[in-house]
């Protein structure tokens, strides 16, 4: 990693000039073609998730949603922290914009856990395992945290992220808290985060369920934009968005085999989802208007 670093420094005091940046990608493209790159036991490519998928998520984070992230002192600069955020939106654009606010507004990879349909896709699962994403499981979890990565959960899962537009900014249920759990065992902080201007990219007014089990999918929407406009409904609508880290909810201060313990696990899931209920409804207040007109 270190030697990753010290590249990327180098390349990019030459790369102020068009002769600069052209070097740097063809010296990119040499190490993707030799295999002089890196990649961790999960299959996180910090290089080309540098270079390549963020840099192409990076226009819709700071110029379409107008991104703001708030509170970022409350994630810890140099250690393990399970960040635990809303979901919603219909696609997961959420969990793309929390991972970019992370790595340029912090320098911390976020490592996602993600749902077992993703990694069914080849392409999509392929490119997530490269971004830093991994399989949501107790084990997965339990090892990225002890390493003391940034871990993010969306503990929801397709219940927040497919729920219809009448329920935005509403909390589902969280679960059975194999995330509490996995922190309690790792001794790590618990970091609520809510994220405001999802709900208003893709609003889900139906669904096609025969056709969504069809394709195996957990839910097929209805926009109003999609499916009547083909592909261009695919477009999310340019929603402002907010994104704040909240306090920090130690967990250091238990045993690490009270993460056996379903009632404290319960009751400590159920601490997290109330803060972040209240930190949802303050931060939609302070946002105001989801369209506001954009500055060119």
């Amino acid at each position: 990693m270190d030697d990753f670093r010290d590249r990327h420094t180098a390349e990019g005091a030459a790369g102020g000039t068009a002769d600069g940046r052209l070097a740097e990608l063809f010296a990119f493209l040499r190490r993707r073609i030799t295999g002089e790159y890196e990649v961790d036991e999960f299959g996180y490519d910090p290089e080309l998730n540098e270079r390549v998928l963020l840099e192409a998520l990076r226009p819709l984070y700071r110029h379409w949603f107008r991104t703001e992230a708030l509170g970022l002192g409350n994630v810890p600069a140099d250690s393990g922290a399970l960040i635990v955020a809303n979901h919603s939106g219909t696609l997961p654009v959420d969990a793309l914009m929390l991972q970019v606010a992370m790595h340029d507004e912090l320098g911390r990879p976020l490592r996602l856990l993600g749902a077992h349909l993703v990694y069914q896709l080849p392409v999509l699962g392929h490119l997530a395992r490269k971004s830093g994403h991994t399989l949501a499981c107790p084990e997965d979890a339990d090892r990225l945290l002890r390493k003391g990565e940034v871990v993010g959960v969306f503990p929801e899962g397709f219940k927040g992220i497919g729920k219809p537009f009448s329920e935005r900014y509403r909390l589902q249920r969280f679960g059975r808290g194999g995330f509490v759990a996995s922190a309690i065992r790792a001794g790590v902080p618990i970091v609520p985060c809510a994220i405001v201007g999802a709900e208003e990219i893709y609003p889900k007014i139906g669904d096609l369920p025969s056709l969504a089990r069809l394709l195996g999918l957990p839910y097929l929407p209805i926009t109003p934009l999609f499916p009547w406009l083909g592909p261009l409904g695919l477009l999310p609508l340019p929603s402002k968005w907010l994104i704040e880290f909240g306090e920090p909810i130690r967990t250091d201060e238990y045993a690490p085999e009270e993460a056996d313990d379903p009632m404290l696990v319960f009751d400590l899931t159920d601490h997290v989802r109330e803060i972040m209920q209240g930190q949802l409804d303050a931060l939609r207040l302070r946002r105001g208007p989801a369209f506001p007109p954009m500055v060119m």
